[in-house]
């Protein structure tokens, strides 16, 4: 009868031991994963910030350094700061009075905000870089050049959510917020939507004067009734590129048919572009080389339009 009772025991002792040992371990991983999500992410906004000014600060260490030898992996990363960014600011910075600020007349917006660039592990964080990035770089530059901008950050994944939209739904989305945000800022005149390409890095990167940049494409959809207008928008800003940057331009493709979207909501505006900049496995400085060549080409064009 004692033998039958320890044998139980032993049994139950166990089951408790391999319970506790479970249960453990799914803590230390829970725990480990929201650590990583909490402690080990810096947002597009907070990496701009970074990149263009060279302020943030992480747990009172400056992380410069780490970003630029191990993220942006650039040999002379204070040289294409303070030189290739810079440069693109050609007008004197004005006091900005607070009556300009409530007049925009950029609006940069992702139909797709969650398509991300090639993700930066470090020691101390992780970078997940998405499309949003070129917004804040974009915005600041513009900015400079007098040209106030306004950034859409409300969440697609939202509206999608709400209205038990599908991902296909995501240009009916931002079409949303398109027109809020007229309704908001009524001197808005260029909208912008930036994506980023689903090829593989030999398709979307090219070196030019030694320098590496992840390459544009210009989406142009025919079944807008009033495509001619955004394409000859896009033309000028296109030829520009072409002039300035052999080849990092793909071109302008233009579609229409089954299976797209063909509108990409360009009938909103004359001055509505779509462009992809780089794809999935373009680094964070590659993406800023692209994007200040862009600006560079994009501010000739509307300052041509605007004298």
């Amino acid at each position: 009868m004692n033998k039958i009772i320890t044998k139980k025991k032993l049994k139950k002792l166990k089951v408790k031991i391999l319970f506790i040992l479970v249960m453990t371990s799914l803590g230390i991983f829970i725990n480990y994963k929201v650590f990583e999500k909490s402690k080990l992410k810096l947002k597009d906004k907070e990496v701009i910030d970074l990149v263009i000014n060279n302020t943030y600060t992480y747990d009172n260490t400056n992380i410069f350094e780490k970003i630029i030898d191990k993220t942006l992996e650039a040999s002379n990363p204070i040289k294409i700061l303070n030189k290739d960014y810079n440069k693109h600011l050609v007008k004197e910075e004005k006091i900005i009075q607070e009556e300009d600020k409530k007049n925009p007349v950029i609006y940069l917006y992702n139909t797709h905000q969650t398509e991300e660039y090639k993700t930066s592990d470090l020691i101390d964080f992780t970078i997940y870089p998405t499309v949003m990035i070129n917004d804040y770089i974009l915005e600041d530059i513009f900015n400079k050049n007098n040209y106030q901008t306004v950034i859409e950050e409300s969440s697609i994944s939202d509206i999608l959510k709400e209205n038990n939209w599908k991902y296909s739904n995501s240009y009916k989305a931002s079409r949303i917020l398109m027109e809020n945000s007229i309704l908001k800022y009524p001197t808005l005149k260029y909208f912008i939507d930036i994506h980023r390409d689903s090829l593989t890095r030999d398709k979307t990167t090219v070196e030019i004067d030694g320098k590496s940049y992840a390459k544009i494409l210009f989406i142009v959809g025919l079944e807008n009734p009033s495509y001619q207008d955004n394409l000859v928008f896009t033309e000028k800003i296109n030829n520009k590129i072409d002039e300035y940057y052999p080849n990092l331009s793909k071109g302008i493709y233009k579609k229409e048919g089954p299976g797209v979207n063909g509108v990409y909501n360009q009938d909103f505006s004359k001055n509505t572009i779509l462009i992809e900049i780089g794809g999935y496995e373009n680094t964070t400085v590659e993406v800023l080389n692209t994007t200040l060549a862009f600006s560079k080409c994009f501010l000739e064009v509307i300052n041509e339009e605007n004298i």
